[in-house]
């Protein structure tokens, strides 16, 4: 596989330096990307960048995770209007560890193939280094004016930002190129890849490469991914979109997928799956011939949400979907967990209820008008009920004095009640 075009027909190129290329077809070459280690968790957003790498190692080459725990220290300045809160280091290892453990379902850090990803945290280098010894070694090799034409120094500086920007940022270039510096010398890498508004940061990294060693590096960054609307991708109502289910469960991740328009599954789809050309193309074209099938945005969900988590996952997400469409989800309702079936319940009116009365056998009729107003009268539930439109769990009454009883409920503690097609009521037993 080669890395460039794969890369170009998936729209995952910005910029390239000249004999970025030539130097992949010339050997296996290492690849770094930098991972801000803010979280303990990837979200979305980083999937651009660990794409990349996941490509880049399909192509026999080698990828580095480098987890930023110096610079993450400091704060880059990219895009950004304002500092970012400093880390310690404690905090810091703990988030390396919970990366690398999302990382490896992309990467294969574990093979003894010449091309195993590695991963590497710059504070391992950066601890050390006395201010004096940094400035002596490394900042005299750049100079001030070449720092300050940098786009990200530049927004900052031109009033843009009313916080104006410290030192600690303005030097941030030069911490991020002796990474690159550092990863050159011990372990050949002579390729950085990351996101377009690192453009500055990386070439700061080639040039520092050249002054100091003669020797030759390059650059490759991808674009920023928007939506279609220009709104900011990877963001909802809740915010972030993380890859760790305590964050985000993998139903919502699911449902983000799912929900994104046509035009920006057709783009996604080239970004975050491993599907071929081939299969992407016939993909579009069914989504063309009848978009309310939407092919495009299940395939999307699929493949993503069963790499990100697992298949197991994906099917859980698949059924959660359906309950509140499919009259056949009684047994998906009894096995997903709590979590999920509260997502799926989000916004449907809640009401509390008694275990004494679950217990005691409650018939339904009662519980649904004394104890839960869910009917305004025990006569409209039994019309509404001959008609066919009550429904326990997802299973018909036919019944509406029937006893309710503990083995009815949901993980031990819900009873979903739908009323006609589209009116639901989740019972929840208080203790």
């Amino acid at each position: 596989m080669d890395f460039i075009e794969e890369l170009s027909w998936r729209g995952m190129i910005h910029q390239m330096m000249p004999g970025t290329e030539d130097q992949l077809k010339k050997e296996m070459t290492t690849a770094y990307l930098g991972i801000d280690p803010t979280a303990d968790s990837l979200h979305i957003g980083h999937l651009v960048g660990v794409m990349m790498l996941k490509h880049f190692q399909r192509s026999g080459h080698k990828p580095i995770a480098l987890v930023g725990g110096a610079t993450g220290m400091i704060g880059d300045p990219s895009m950004k209007s304002q500092e970012r809160k400093l880390l310690d280091e404690d905090t810091l290892r703990h988030n390396q560890e919970a990366i690398k453990k999302q990382l490896a379902k992309f990467l294969d850090f574990d093979s003894d193939a010449p091309n195993a990803a590695e991963m590497v945290n710059n504070y391992d280098w950066m601890k050390n280094f006395s201010f004096l010894e940094f400035i002596r070694d490394v900042g005299k090799h750049i100079t001030v004016n070449y720092m300050m034409a940098k786009d990200s120094v530049k927004k900052r500086l031109s009033g843009e930002s009313q916080q104006g920007m410290s030192f600690t940022e303005f030097s941030y270039q030069l911490v991020q190129g002796y990474d690159f510096l550092t990863l050159y010398r011990d372990k050949n890498c002579k390729l950085q890849l990351g996101g377009s508004d690192q453009w500055g940061n990386i070439t700061t990294g080639t040039e520092l490469i050249r002054r100091t060693t003669g020797g030759e590096a390059y650059a490759l960054t991808c674009p920023l991914i928007t939506k279609a609307d220009g709104g900011k991708f990877g963001k909802t109502e809740s915010g972030n979109v993380w890859l760790d289910p305590k964050y985000t469960s993998p139903y919502k991740f699911y449902q983000f997928w799912l929900n994104v328009t046509d035009a920006d599954a057709e783009k996604y789809i080239k970004i975050f799956t491993e599907l071929s050309r081939e299969e992407i193309e016939s993909l579009i074209e069914e989504q063309h011939k009848d978009p309310g099938l939407r092919p495009l945005q299940r395939r999307l969900a699929k493949e993503i949400t069963t790499m990100v988590h697992s298949a197991q996952d994906y099917e859980m997400a698949v059924e959660a979907s359906q309950i509140l469409f499919s009259n056949k989800a009684g047994d998906a309702l009894r096995h997903i967990d709590e979590n999920t079936l509260l997502q799926v319940m989000e916004g449907v009116p809640q009401h509390e209820i008694s275990r004494a009365d679950i217990e005691a056998g409650i018939k339904l009729a009662d519980l649904l008008t004394d104890k839960a107003p869910v009917f305004p009268s025990k006569g409209e539930m039994r019309k509404m009920t001959q008609q066919g439109g009550v429904s326990v769990n997802k299973e018909k009454v036919t019944d509406p004095y029937a006893p309710i009883c503990a083995d009815m409920l949901l993980n031990n503690k819900y009873i979903l009640i739908q009323k006609g097609k589209k009116n639901y009521y989740l019972l929840r037993v208080a203790d």
